[in-house]
């Protein structure tokens, strides 16, 4: 009995520690994209067309050879499956590249992250717009730190002024809001079919319709070793490693585990700022950081269901 309590306890800390790594990846992904998005003048759409050609043509690889062959085009058998991938690959994947390439391009990488990391805030308020949840204390408990937090962090403890611009919230805003799309949107096909492939699938229609709008082998930006570097990480760590080691670690551990490393992603991206980017915190702004998070933690934490 003992020796199944320790194989257990193994088990989730194997899924957490894969989890936190995810989630890390996904931090050190995001201040990488602040020196593409800013220092490095790459434009936004021919960038997102080569982060998601590459990741897409590098999961399904992977997916081809761990997966059974027969589930590969499964997806493409129904056409209710399909029209949903497709729109979870230009309503959640695109749709989410774009907005948070262009929050951290009009502002900086920690503000936009924070802002992301609402995403379950959003899925909360389309349940109670779309579906007519009852609004519960947790609910509200969530909402109002996250608004609290989020002004904190915006306006760095100055309420009557902003320290990004305003467009950089709205785009922060929109990222945050098509995250809740990327979460939402394929839930029915993942159920279904395996996430490698679904992931797969829906960045490479992304890439291919990224294409129509910037061809990635059409008048590309001059490329240095930093050009190539920080392109590498965001598609090879922050997509690519990032999802497999979070598909991974949903075999060995709970969805309220995972939701807890969730909170790494921000706090990465804000520390890995400061240090390599100069960028400037003050103790409002670290505040509105901790409350946020908090925010996410209780809304993933226990409302669940």
């Amino acid at each position: 009995m003992e020796e199944s309590k320790k194989l257990a306890k193994k088990t989730l800390d194997r899924g957490f520690w894969l989890a936190f790594c995810a989630s890390a990846l996904w931090g050190i992904s995001g201040t990488v994209l602040q020196v593409v998005a800013k220092n490095l003048n790459i434009p936004a759409m021919w960038f997102i067309a080569t982060r998601t050609t590459f990741a897409g043509v590098i999961l399904l690889a992977v997916g081809l050879i761990v997966l059974p062959k027969s589930e590969f085009f499964a997806v493409f058998k129904n056409w209710k499956d399909l029209l949903i991938l497709i729109s979870f690959a230009i309503f959640g994947l695109l749709a989410n590249m774009f907005t948070f390439f262009h929050a951290i391009k009009t502002g900086n990488s920690s503000t936009a992250t924070i802002l992301q990391y609402l995403s379950p805030l959003f899925i909360m308020i389309g349940a109670i717009v779309f579906t007519k949840k009852k609004t519960s204390r947790i609910d509200v408990i969530s909402f109002v730190l996250a608004l609290i937090g989020v002004t904190l962090m915006i306006t760095r403890g100055d309420i009557g002024h902003l320290s990004i611009p305003l467009i950089s919230v709205i785009w922060g805003i929109g990222s945050g809001i098509t995250a809740a799309l990327y979460v939402t949107i394929p839930q029915t096909l993942i159920a279904k079919y395996h996430g490698i492939l679904i992931t797969g699938w829906g960045m490479l229609i992304a890439g291919i319709i990224s294409n129509f709008f910037s061809p990635i082998w059409v008048n590309p930006p001059k490329m240095d070793t930093a050009s190539v570097l920080g392109i590498g990480t965001v598609i090879l760590l922050g997509t690519v490693s990032a999802f497999l080691l979070m598909v991974m670690s949903t075999k060995y551990t709970t969805a309220a585990i995972i939701s807890i490393t969730d909170a790494v992603q921000p706090f990465t991206t804000l520390v890995l700022s400061i240090i390599f980017l100069q960028y400037a915190v003050n103790i409002p702004e670290v505040i509105g950081a901790i409350v946020v998070v908090l925010a996410i933690y209780v809304l993933n934490r226990y409302d669940a269901d």
